[in-house]
């Protein structure tokens, strides 16, 4: 009923493993290769060039004598027999002294008087003052301008300063100063130092003498006196760089109202002025001191110019508002009769001479730099007056203006040129080689009316000239080569009019 049997055997394939089997492929990926290449950058070729002057060739010294080589014939004896009469003269000329003052002028001749600068600084302008004083440093090239107040009024509190312009800058600016230098009281005087350019005195009208150092810029004021028993009670009129003793050593002299002229050191390591020697002008002392109009009955000289001689350092000159013109000396040893006390110098009394009185108060005095005994005056008269220090009346008298003069100066290239700044406000230029004492040439500059209160004629470029106004401008000009060029003869005629004797 049952038996064994072999069947074959029936696969049957899953349907649900199949698709749950994903397919596989391989893949593979390779960037290609990276290619480098190498280069290199050098000169190609190289040069070398140099230079030798020949070897010269060494003569013998006693051929050179001998005349043989390249000499001509004859040479030799001919500087044998000119060479006493060469060297004779020669010793001749470093004695003379005709070409002293010369000056070579390489800039074309100018037939006309032209205007360069007006300077302006509004900020004063804006205040109402006045410039009171100019000068040139020693380069030529900056002009420093004082302001102040030349009328009446109590002013004595009010702030100014000291501006410097530099002319040489090609970024000029005339109405921006280069240089302002705040001061806390009218500046009345100013004179820039002789051979270093960044040093320059004032003087206030509080009575203090102020030195400054235009290359310090934190601090410019260098010493200043302070107010002490030594220093000047009332305006400090003038101030001059005066060389000491000592070379190369300068002090600052100053001249006050109050009757005194000072010789001062300068200490920068204390920041002060130090008194080295007093001059005391009294009417008991001064010489002819009958024509001498003394103001509110005080024995005192009111000291109102001054003037220092280029030919003697012991001379100088003072003017006072009476009128008084004197002549005096450094090296007196006279004691001055006024009281010392509390004063760290005795004053002495330096007058050793007294000139014929001017009609007014002197305002200016300055000495010709082309003879000794030559100085010419001015003040409220209206005259410029020349003189001789060898005699009390003057030599010669020029009706410049009907006002005040307030300054004169002499050129420094022309003996017979001097220049005064009046009152309306006209610089006035005389030319004393002409026949006529009318003025030579005449400058104005700006509305008339405005006085022109001082003026400097330039050491190093004679034709400059700058003039002050009470306006507060400074206007800078160029003479005519007829201002500024020597004529033959000139300082023949200004012996003349020295050795003349006054009328």
């Amino acid at each position: 009923m049952f038996a064994d049997e072999d069947l074959d055997p029936v696969r049957v394939e899953s349907v649900w493993r199949k698709p749950q089997q994903g397919a596989q492929e391989s893949r593979a990926c390779q960037t290609p290769a990276v290619t480098t290449e190498h280069a290199g950058v050098q000169t190609g070729s190289k040069a070398s060039r140099f230079t030798q002057t020949e070897p010269q060739e060494q003569m013998d010294p006693k051929r050179a004598v001998s005349g043989s080589g390249s000499d001509p014939p004859g040479l030799v004896d001919f500087l044998r027999r000119v060479e006493e009469l060469l060297i004779r003269e020669l010793e001749k000329n470093s004695r003379s002294h005709a070409f002293d003052g010369f000056r070579a002028n390489w800039e074309e001749r100018s037939q006309q008087v032209s205007h360069v600068h007006r300077l302006e600084h509004p900020g004063a302008q804006e205040q109402g003052l006045h410039v009171t004083a100019v000068s040139w440093s020693c380069t030529g090239s900056v002009i420093a301008c004082a302001y102040g107040r030349t009328d009446d009024g109590d002013w004595t509190n009010q702030k100014s300063c000291v501006c410097l312009w530099n002319l040489d800058r090609r970024s000029l600016r005339p109405k921006q100063p280069d240089l302002v230098l705040d001061v806390p009281a009218a500046v009345t005087a100013v004179c820039c130092h002789p051979e270093r350019p960044a040093l320059i005195a004032g003087g206030l009208f509080s009575g203090e003498v102020v030195v400054w150092d235009t290359s310090r810029t934190q601090d410019p004021v260098l010493a200043q006196t302070g107010m002490s028993a030594d220093s000047h009670r009332e305006p400090v009129y003038q101030v001059f760089w005066v060389p000491l003793e000592k070379k190369g050593e300068f002090g600052v002299l100053s001249s006050s109202s109050g009757g005194g002229v000072l010789l001062w050191t300068v200490d920068p390591d204390q920041g002060r002025m130090v008194l080295v020697a007093a001059y005391a002008f009294v009417q008991q002392q001064v010489p002819h001191s009958a024509s001498l109009k003394v103001r509110g009955g005080s024995s005192t000289v009111g000291v109102t110019a001054t003037a220092l001689s280029p030919w003697d350092p012991d001379t100088f000159l003072v003017g006072s508002e009476g009128g008084l013109l004197l002549r005096c000396a450094f090296s007196s040893q006279t004691p001055a009769a006024v009281t010392s006390e509390g004063r760290s110098v005795t004053p002495r009394a330096p007058a050793v001479f007294s000139f014929r009185p001017s009609g007014g108060p002197v305002h200016s005095v300055h000495c010709s730099p082309f003879h000794r005994n030559l100085f010419a005056s001015a003040g409220t008269d209206g005259l410029v007056q020349v003189r001789s220090l060898l005699q009390a009346d003057p030599l010669l008298s020029v009706r410049v203006s009907d006002s005040y003069v307030f300054q004169v100066q002499w050129s420094p290239s022309r003996p017979l040129v001097f220049a005064a700044a009046t009152g309306p406000g006209e610089v006035q230029i005389f030319d004393l080689a002409r026949k006529s004492l009318r003025p030579a040439a005449t400058i104005q500059d700006g509305a008339p009316g405005r006085a022109a209160t001082c003026l400097a004629f330039n050491g190093q470029n004679p034709r400059l000239l700058a003039a002050g106004r009470s306006d507060g401008s400074v206007g800078v000009w160029r003479l005519s080569s007829d201002l500024t060029e020597q004529r033959p003869a000139e300082s023949l005629q200004l012996e003349q009019i020295a050795n003349q004797v006054a009328d």
